[in-house]
């Protein structure tokens, strides 16, 4: 397939320089080659001839010689398709019919030229237009190629990202669990102001610490419409996560309320009070329920 595509690209080639040479036949051979066609050959010399309003009626002098030029240039200033040589072919002409009275002989030698060159051009066009179609289907493809491959590159950037923000979550939770475990027990005084402070998280954040509780505990449900919550029962590793949420989400929470204005802080309060009033009784009769069951225990 590669191989295909090599001698393809290389075929174009070839044909896109066939046809720049037919149209440097055609200037050189039919037109150059003319016994009218000295007068064209050269700049104008417009000190020697006093043509001294020239460049005032000429804005941009053109012969053969200059075109000659720009056809046989390598660094990049030459002519960029056969068009461009048929535009500056028939300006020399029309430079001298513009400047020339009709009647002169400049002025006739040059419009028999440029007859005999629109001639030769209308034999020469299908080709020109075949070939400009071609080189706008590459265009194309060529867009769409390096569209893709940027595509592609963003892709695997975004792949990438996500790879490393996804070991840097692994390595703080890593990090989390080596703190916990080196955490102090907690006290019966900070398991109760925990109970109190879950019920002052907004449902999502109620939904974070029931996962967490699940967490060190297959069979809790922290979906279910009902829970039964025993702080006691939970693991130090637990409870230090469930504090170190509150303390986190508690922190948003002042620093929101104290940027927002006092009624704004009301009326969101308000809000979340209604919204968040089900899920809270539900997490504190857990801890109710939980506290109930143990003083009813007998002492041993």
């Amino acid at each position: 397939m590669l191989l295909v595509l090599g001698n393809s690209s290389k075929m174009r080639r070839n044909e896109r320089l066939l046809l720049l040479r037919e149209c440097k036949s055609l200037c050189a051979n039919s037109i150059t080659q003319h016994k009218w066609a000295w007068p064209f050959m050269q700049p104008v010399d417009v000190k020697g001839l006093r043509l001294h309003d020239y460049y005032e009626v000429i804005d941009k002098p053109m012969d053969f010689s200059t075109i000659k030029n720009q056809m046989e240039a390598k660094d990049g200033t030459g002519y960029k398709n056969v068009r461009e040589i048929s535009a500056d072919v028939r300006l020399v002409f029309k430079n001298a019919m513009k400047y020339n009275d009709e009647r002169s002989d400049v002025h006739v030698m040059a419009k028999t030229l440029l007859g005999k060159f629109e001639e030769k051009w209308l034999q020469l066009l299908p080709k020109v237009t075949e070939e400009e179609k071609r080189r706008e289907d590459e265009e194309v493809e060529a867009k769409l190629d390096m569209q893709l491959a940027q595509e592609a590159a963003h892709a695997k950037m975004a792949r990438d990202l996500s790879n490393e923000l996804y070991e840097v979550d692994m390595h703080l939770e890593e990090l989390r669990d080596i703190v916990v475990q080196k955490c102090r027990k907690m006290s019966t005084e900070e398991k109760r102001k925990l109970g109190v402070a879950l019920t002052r998280l907004s449902p999502e954040d109620l939904t974070k610490a029931l996962e967490i509780v699940a967490r060190s505990n297959p069979g809790f449900q922290a979906t279910a419409e009902e829970v039964d919550l025993d702080i006691d029962a939970q693991t130090e590793s637990t409870l230090w996560r469930l504090k170190f949420l509150v303390k986190d989400v508690l922190e948003v929470q002042g620093k929101s309320a104290a940027s927002t204005g006092g009624n704004n802080n009301n009326n969101n309060n308000n809000k979340n009070t209604s919204n968040n009033n089900k899920r809270k009784r539900e997490i504190c009769d857990a801890i109710a329920k939980t506290a109930k069951k143990r003083s009813k225990k007998p002492s041993s």
